[in-house]
């Protein structure tokens, strides 16, 4: 079938477009267009040109866009700032789509229909080297986002052991920061890493975190939101308390045949419940409901 979506998150949009279907994905002026990205399945469309079977939808905005007489999913990322936040679609008589139960769980949506499809990544190999007796950390705008995403953590755990922390804006961190990459690139470089540090207080499940797991990374993580469901007991360390998460780091760059078998049983559990398969056969029953 035609699917109508838009470019918002890159890593999810990477995963969706792999699936059966032809994928409508609007450019500039109402949209991003595939900015660059090489997504075989997708076309840049105009808005005006569109006939489409469904519509995902993940920004109130795009409700208006979409063409009369298209049925629509509403796609929603992220977590509420509190657990009694109203979501904006809240009783709304379609359907609205999250993407860990932890969101489901927080938002209140009223009598608006609610499922849970979780995270699906293109597995880009087992690349861990763990060579490097350092701790990766990948977040965007650390400096901005502050305490949401850990960065007055990072201090902490720079002390038990070398960080390199990646994504856009990290350049404002100064010594740890090594800036933006693509994602293969990106791959290949926290791969070398012996840890993957997820210091993160309130957000959703972040997919780099579930990409480290991919490669075969050991999980150091805050046990907040989603991690608590996403990273098992033997895929590394997860605690709210700081010094336990410390000493696990401080173990892993201490022991590179712990960290190995760790990221192994990282990498086995993401393949079991983040593989692509299962994303998309949820995704694929879901559209051809609601477009029916």
């Amino acid at each position: 079938m035609k699917v109508l979506v838009w470019h918002v998150h890159g890593s999810w949009a990477n995963a969706f477009v792999r699936g059966g279907h032809e994928y409508l994905i609007p450019g500039p002026p109402h949209g991003k267009g595939l900015l660059g990205r090489d997504w075989p399945s997708a076309r840049e469309v105009d808005l005006s040109e569109v006939d489409a079977d469904v519509a995902v939808v993940q920004e109130v905005e795009q409700l208006a866009l979409v063409p009369k007489g298209i049925p629509v999913i509403y796609l929603e990322h992220n977590t509420p700032k509190m657990p009694n936040q109203k979501h904006p679609m809240a009783d709304w008589p379609g359907l609205l789509v999250h993407v860990t139960h932890f969101n489901d769980l927080m938002w209140d949506c009223g009598t608006t229909r609610t499922t849970v499809i979780e995270h699906g990544v293109v597995d880009p190999g087992h690349l861990y080297t763990g060579e490097l007796p350092h701790a990766a950390v990948v977040v965007n705008d650390p400096v901005r986002r502050g305490r949401v995403v850990g960065t007055d953590l990072l201090t902490r755990f720079a002390a038990v052991a070398p960080l390199d922390v990646f994504g856009m804006g990290t350049e404002e961190l100064g010594e740890w920061g090594r800036g933006d990459h693509p994602l293969d690139v990106l791959h290949r470089e926290v791969a070398r890493r012996r840890l993957y540090l997820h210091p993160v207080r309130w957000t959703s499940l972040g997919l780099s975190l579930i990409e480290a797991m991919h490669l075969g990374m050991p999980i150091v993580a805050l046990a907040c939101t989603e991690v608590v469901r996403a990273v098992p007991p033997e895929a590394g360390v997860v605690s709210t308390d700081v010094a336990e998460l410390e000493r696990g780091v401080a173990q892993l760059v201490a022991d590179p045949a712990l960290a190995a078998e760790q990221g192994k049983q990282a990498r086995e559990f993401a393949l079991a419940r983040y593989g692509l398969d299962a994303f998309l056969r949820g995704w694929d029953r879901l559209l051809a409901e609601v477009s029916r």
